[in-house]
């Protein structure tokens, strides 16, 4: 296993270019299968989760070749048993369902294993799924699913305890593009993700409308070709590296390029709202992060998008837990999802977590210790502090942010951080 050795107390300057979303790859690799036709998908990240997919994708009998961030997939001839070995890697390689019963009518997939920031149960994917004809059979960890009488368009409420699902929400619509009729998705996830894989299905030839809102309509058509497609900015990486601005930079701060202005609305108001200097460019596809000279705490409810991203809340707590003051941040999407403030806490953060929220007082500096990665966003948070902090950082258990960080030691290097991964 690799660790990343971070020295900290060097200013942050330059730029850096945000990489195609890891969140968008995923579903759209997976939707690939619905055609047998060539399908050409660019700004592909280079990450442990997308190459575990194209793995997926190359075992059920798909033809996929990679070069540089540009994935070309063939799935003329395909199967409809994804391999255990694989599936249990990855939570989202659940998203093959909808695929495989759309083309095939019939799939086999492994229940996903645990997760560490929390119970993410599969019970409204197999909802979404039986609602248009799916008849599930659960034996030995396996979802055994066939579609006796093809797939029918049904009118679904997807919403759960912690609000709508977006992987539900992708394995649904892309199981609904190929059924008989029309599918109705209610409470549907919003997020940008979702809009990208509804974007790159009507490029196929699917017929989508309402995808962005809570309400998606699909009407389902017999068949789906070949397209090309370039995903959409991570804008979780873009907000990662805002923090790392706001936090690290000197005077003139970083500028991040390759961005979308529109997805990054809740880091940007949270940023200025805490006081730091944020500039985009005309286009809204650039953006310059600078510390600001009087930072302040602010107060953080994660939601599901238009609002604050869950996924952006450890980054947040690395930057509160060195801004003066007492900052707040309540997690409604994974209340659990605090294991970075633990480890936080050993390079002398003050935080109390207690029932999904967490109560940070700024402290001057942080100290370097070593530290232990729990999973992706939790391993950026311990990063930037580490970026901070006074002395040498150990940060172990590198390959969570392997998962969804296209070569971030690199792009730090870039921007002048002091560090090096090392091979344990």
């Amino acid at each position: 296993m690799d660790k990343l050795i971070v020295h900290g107390g060097h200013k942050l300057s330059g730029s850096v270019n945000i990489s195609g979303a890891k969140n968008a790859s995923l579903p759209i690799l997976a939707a690939a299968l619905l055609t047998e036709e060539d399908v050409i998908i660019r700004r592909v990240p280079d990450v442990s989760d997308t190459n575990y997919m194209i793995q997926i994708l190359s075992a059920l009998g798909a033809e996929v070749e990679r070069s540089s961030g540009t994935v070309r997939v063939n799935s003329a001839n395909i199967t409809h048993d994804a391999p255990y070995e694989l599936v249990r890697k990855m939570r989202a390689s659940i998203c093959v369902m909808g695929p495989l019963l759309a083309r095939l009518g019939k799939a086999r997939v492994s229940l996903p294993g645990g997760c560490v920031i929390g119970d993410r149960p599969v019970d409204l994917h197999l909802k979404g799924l039986k609602a248009i004809g799916t008849e599930i059979d659960m034996e030995g960890g396996n979802m055994d699913m066939t579609t006796p009488n093809g797939l029918t368009g049904a009118e679904v409420d997807l919403r759960g305890k912690n609000g709508p699902t977006v992987l539900g929400t992708d394995n649904l619509m892309m199981a609904a593009v190929l059924a008989k009729g029309t599918t109705v998705i209610e409470s549907a996830a919003a997020e940008p993700e979702v809009v990208d894989l509804a974007n790159f299905l009507i490029g196929m030839g699917a017929k989508i409308s309402g995808a962005g809102t809570s309400r998606i309509t699909i009407e389902g058509v017999e068949k789906l070709h070949g397209t090309e497609h370039t995903i959409i900015p991570d804008r979780i990486e873009a907000g990662t590296f805002m923090v790392a601005g706001a936090m690290a930079a000197g005077e003139e701060g970083i500028t991040l390029h390759r961005i979308c202005k529109e997805h990054l609305v809740p880091v940007t108001e949270k940023l200025i709202e805490a006081g730091h200097q944020v500039q985009f460019n005309d286009a809204g596809t650039s953006v310059t992060v600078a510390p600001g000279k009087h930072p302040q705490g602010a107060k953080i409810i994660t939601a599901p998008h238009p609002g604050f991203p869950t996924d952006m809340q450890a980054q947040f707590s690395s930057l509160f837990a060195v801004t003066k003051g007492i900052s707040v941040i309540e997690d409604t999407i994974f209340p659990q999802r605090f294991m970075h403030c633990a480890e936080m806490s050993r390079m002398g953060a003050n935080i109390k977590v207690d029932n999904g929220t967490a109560v940070i007082e700024g402290v001057e500096k942080l100290s370097a210790a070593p530290v232990m990665a729990s999973d992706l966003r939790a391993s950026a948070a311990l990063v930037l502090s580490a970026l901070t902090a006074e002395g040498s950082t150990e940060i172990n258990r590198l390959y969570h942010i392997d998962r969804g960080y296209e070569h971030i030691d690199e792009k730090l290097l870039t921007l002048g951080a002091r560090l090096e991964r090392v091979r344990e």
